[in-house]
């Protein structure tokens, strides 16, 4: 069966190893060196690694201990969440400022619906143009494919990496697909890739001969899907992206503790840092959520309406009260976690109850000293 033929023209954009190019914009020594940005500690994972690292098995979501074996020179250093959420909105301001239609699949990830530009300045052109552009002006390596789907064209571009670019041309699909082993296919993990090869499917090509009546009794309704991939059909629409619904972070400390004081201080720190995300992106937030994540792994949440705010000293003290609520077994901690939704567009709200000149004053320092030197050197005492 030959794949269906679509006039959509979809791109994939992937910034290369983002998280490490980033780190090479701040310190180009480390460029050409096995490095990882990730956890430190025992109980860290790799969330991304130079091609040099991945010469030696080292990939993302890996134990920084396996990683460390495998690689005994691999240079793991501290990631820097704040440059790559500044670098991921760059990029997403360019992409929006150019194309009508995309997806933000993730920080680094990029579908773009260029469908119809072929009548104008043609989409692999325009394509071209626009990675130009991101490169010129943020620095950052970035591969894409184009293909007539989101399937092909991420699959292509993971094939193209790094400083790739390529076209997979309509009715194309399927002979693209066909030499590639089968776990290259989305949706085929480990243990589906073991089944196949047991059976001796080791190429999509073969997968793709498959009845697919044989692929539901194998895989269940799963096989239906898996069978249309392999033939290189994916009618996945693009997801129009919109503004971020909640903000929030976690921590999991490297030894689980049922030290009150040090929990405290840990969620103030967490969500001091997110208030102020919250008012340099001008947003407020009308919910805040506690996580508690025990060492039996058991996992409990509460949340709480407020009145919309951006402000440290409420979201602290909020945050604190539903987590002195929630923390009812005695066990250990081994994760805390604090989130925000409910967001609007907004500034600082004043209460005209209790808010004097000088707080307004105070937190308007604040955020200018944190923005122009970075907001881990400045912490609320209790915090610390």
């Amino acid at each position: 069966m030959i794949a269906q033929i679509s006039n959509r023209s979809i791109a994939h954009f992937d910034l290369d190893a983002f998280f490490v190019n980033v780190e090479y914009l701040r310190n180009a020594k480390l460029r050409g060196k096995p490095i990882a940005v990730g956890g430190q500690s025992g109980r860290g994972v790799i969330t991304s690694c130079s091609y040099e690292a991945r010469k030696f098995g080292v990939h993302s979501a890996m134990p920084v201990k396996l990683a460390k074996r495998l690689c005994p020179e691999l240079l793991i250093i501290r990631g820097d969440m704040d440059k790559y959420i500044h670098f991921s909105n760059l990029v997403t301001e360019i992409i929006r400022s150019e194309v009508p239609l995309f997806e933000k699949s993730s920080i680094d990830e990029f579908y773009i619906d260029m469908s119809g530009m072929d009548k104008f300045f043609g989409c692999v052109q325009y394509v071209m143009e626009l990675r130009k552009k991101i490169i010129k002006e943020s620095g950052l390596g970035i591969s894409y494919a184009l293909s007539t789907n989101k399937l092909i064209s991420k699959i292509a571009t993971n094939e193209n990496k790094p400083n790739g670019q390529v076209e997979i041309q309509p009715g194309k699909e399927k002979s693209f697909l066909a030499p590639l082993p089968v776990e290259k296919m989305p949706m085929i993990g480990k243990q589906t890739t073991t089944l196949l090869r047991r059976m001796g499917v080791e190429t999509i090509s073969v997968l793709s001969q498959i009845p697919v009546d044989m692929m539901i009794n194998l895989l269940g309704k799963n096989g239906i899907e898996l069978w249309r991939r392999a033939q290189g059909i994916d009618d996945t629409p693009i997801v129009p992206y919109h503004e971020q619904k909640s903000i929030g972070t976690e921590n999991t400390f490297d030894t689980d503790t049922i030290d009150i004081h040090f929990l405290h201080k840990a969620l103030g720190r967490m969500t001091e840092r997110i208030a102020f995300e919250l008012r340099s992106n001008d947003k407020l937030t009308g919910c805040v959520t506690i996580k508690i994540r025990y060492s039996d792994f058991q996992t409990m949440t509460m949340q709480s309406t407020i009145s919309y705010t951006a402000n440290d000293h409420i979201l602290i003290q909020k945050a604190i009260e539903l987590f002195n609520k929630l923390y009812d077994r005695r066990l250990l901690v081994r994760l805390v976690g604090v989130r925000f939704t409910h967001l609007v567009s907004g500034s600082y709200q004043i209460n005209i109850f209790e808010d004097s000149r000088e707080i307004i004053s105070l937190y308007q320092a604040i955020d200018s000293v944190k923005k122009q030197f970075g907001e881990h050197l400045l912490f609320r005492g209790a915090c610390i």
